[in-house]
């Protein structure tokens, strides 16, 4: 899997990236065919304090392409909230991606 975080406005410090890993690895968890991430974590110019912290973040899985984005006053809440997204994302496309029709039983002759 390749990782990359990037900030914007924003220094990533070791904390930071090690607090992005350690949720990320709860994705990885329900779906182990992630080919690639991308982390970006932004903070905003805006005069109001608001929703000011941004953390959106592309998955690249076996297969599609998921997208999230959150926005909080506190940069740690925004990543948390943002895991959630994902996380629900990845749990719905691995259950698309199985098959649930049951097996035709076999005949015995």
């Amino acid at each position: 899997m390749n990782l990359t975080i990037s900030g914007h406005h924003l220094e990533v410090t070791p904390a930071l990236r090690s607090y992005v890993t350690g949720k990320l690895d709860r994705i990885t968890r329900h779906f182990d065919q992630v080919v690639d991430v991308k982390v970006l974590l932004t903070v905003e110019k805006q005069k109001e304090k608001d929703r000011r912290q941004r953390a959106e973040c592309n998955i690249h899985v076996k297969g599609n392409d998921l997208f999230a984005e959150s926005a909080h006053e506190d940069l740690y809440a925004a990543v948390d909230e943002l895991m959630d997204k994902l996380d629900r994302q990845v749990v719905r496309h691995k259950d698309r991606k199985t098959s649930h029709q049951a097996e035709a039983p076999k005949r015995m002759m």
